[in-house]
């Protein structure tokens, strides 16, 4: 386990795990959040948008929601007895004004 509980996992966003060897898959596991944008950092950013730059709240929002997903996804991973997740994506969507999901999607497999 990682000092925070996590459980540790090999992760890919490829097919394999170099120098591993698949020999078990538990099909496919996921993890997602939804996150409403604050109405303070809308504002900033709507002015920033005229100006131009990067949104740090925004890119801290994402980054804490892809961490979020991802934990998450491992979770699920782990409980169905994987060591390893294959094949990682991300996918985003909206789900009401505001606001939107971030799924982590991929394939829990036992590797050596």
């Amino acid at each position: 386990m990682q000092p925070s509980g996590m459980p540790i996992l090999y992760l890919s966003n490829t097919e394999e795990i170099p120098g591993k060897t698949i020999f078990q898959t538990f099909g496919l596991v996921s993890g997602s959040t939804v996150r409403a944008k604050h109405v303070g950092k809308d504002i900033f950013a709507s002015l920033k948008s005229i100006v131009g730059g990067e949104i740090k709240g925004y890119t801290e929002l994402l980054n804490e929601s892809r961490n979020e997903a991802l934990q998450r996804m491992i979770v699920e991973a782990a409980g169905r007895g994987a060591n390893a997740v294959v094949n990682i994506r991300f996918s985003t969507s909206t789900v009401a004004s505001g606001a939107a999901e971030l799924l982590a999607y991929g394939t829990a497999v036992s590797v050596q």
